[in-house]
């Protein structure tokens, strides 16, 4: 028997992570971590987390936290969204709050609602691999977004016609993963212009948007759009928040802030995929997020800033000639550029067999395949000790490895 003749065409456009892959390696003695973009477990509220399931499990809340609940989310959860988006200028009702399961939730969600086969979405060079691989199944074609370049909206629209149409625009606009660069307020300004010109969504991922450890806030897209239009109601951005960067990743909480128009429609598909996220998780994380959730974050800045700066520190000191990075202002990533002609691929494979220090190779973010010339590295769980060590064996690979390219 052979099923995978009768598959559907978008399976072929599934492919596995090279992220999980790579995440099965932590186990194994010996090797530091620079792969997954993860958030240090040591750092979870598990004493806060304790209490709230303890509390969600009391008599009087049971029978709520383990019975079927509303679709939209459980609304102490959702009413907390709202006074946060007011406070970075997002102004809402909790009629324009989904809760999904995790951020990952909501980019599949969207991918099915906007994109048809042969439509085309606007993303980064490089881009997240997640949102590449949500939106690969609904089949569309991918462009380069190019906020600050010159290249006009009837270019995309042109490029788009031959199967489709452009219907989204998608970026983390802060610390991007897996870049860790953010988008200046000239960028945003710039892309909602391409955004009403195309008549297209915007799609913000703000999954690291809380961690910023140095450098002015800019605000998010969806609250200059806001500006713009007076209501939240005319906007075309759809925010999309989680809580598996600050609070916790496993119990997969994640929202969704967006026009009352689109979240009906996505209370439709999580109708039909999920019935709701689970509703214990979600009264879980309303608990602590309301105890302790602005002390936690400073926490975090506060040990993922010393990280961030260690492995700067490090690959100044560390890397050969003619390798790049990024100098992120927040978030848990610094991209890697190195000299044509190395591949990170083939680069892995010599480490983990070498050196032993895991890092994810950069081609898998570019929806057309290139990009190998870089590589991803996440400083959040690793101790600056642990930093040292493994940029050190890192910088002397590339120069073992490929002498007449780096040195």
């Amino acid at each position: 028997m052979s099923l995978d003749q009768i598959f559907a065409t978008r399976a072929s456009r599934m492919k596995a992570s090279e992220i999980r892959e790579l995440l099965k390696l932590l186990d194994q003695p010996g090797i530091i971590s620079f792969a997954g973009g993860i958030p240090d477990p040591a750092l979870f509220p598990a004493d806060e987390f304790a209490e709230a399931f303890a509390a969600a499990l009391e008599p009087s809340h049971q029978a709520q936290a383990l019975q079927y609940s509303v679709s939209e989310g459980y609304l102490p959860l959702r009413q907390w969204i709202v006074d946060q988006m007011a406070g970075i200028g997002i102004a809402c009702g909790v009629e324009n709050v989904l809760i999904t399961s995790g951020s990952q939730q909501a980019l599949d969600y969207l991918g099915k609602l906007f994109l048809s086969p042969g439509d085309t979405a606007l993303v980064g060079w490089p881009t997240y691999l997640g949102a590449l691989a949500a939106f690969n199944a609904y089949e569309p074609r991918y462009d380069q977004l190019s906020i600050n370049g010159n290249r006009p909206a009837a270019d995309y629209a042109d490029a788009a016609a031959i199967s489709g149409r452009v219907k989204f625009a998608y970026l983390s606009a802060d610390f991007a993963n897996p870049t860790g660069e953010t988008v200046d307020l000239r960028g945003r300004e710039a892309l909602l212009d391409l955004a009403e010109e195309l008549d297209c969504a915007v799609i913000e991922d703000a999954a690291y948007q809380a961690l910023r450890y140095d450098g002015e806030a800019v605000p998010p897209i969806l609250s200059l759009e806001i500006a713009r239009k007076g209501s939240i109601e005319a906007c075309r951005t759809v925010y999309c928040g989680s809580f598996s960067k600050t609070l916790s990743p496993g119990l997969r909480v994640g929202w969704v802030v967006a026009a009352q128009p689109v979240i009906a429609q996505m209370v439709l598909l999580k109708q039909a995929a999920d019935l709701h996220s689970s509703t214990i998780n979600q009264m879980a994380i309303a608990r602590v997020a309301e105890r302790c959730f602005d002390t936690h974050i400073l926490k975090l800045r506060a040990v993922y800033q010393r990280r961030r700066d260690a492995m700067l520190d490090a690959l100044s000191r560390h890397m050969p000639e003619g390798v790049q990075w990024t100098r992120p202002e927040g978030g848990m990533f610094v991209w890697l550029t190195l000299p044509p002609g190395v591949d990170g691929g083939a680069l892995l494979e010599r480490s983990l067999d070498t050196v032993r220090v895991a890092f994810v190779p950069g081609q898998a973010f570019f929806a057309d395949g290139s990009g190998a010339n870089t590589l991803r590295l996440s400083f959040s769980c690793t101790d600056e000790a642990v930093i040292e060590g493994g940029i050190r064996r890192l910088g002397e690979l590339l120069r073992s490895q490929q002498p007449e390219r780096v040195c």
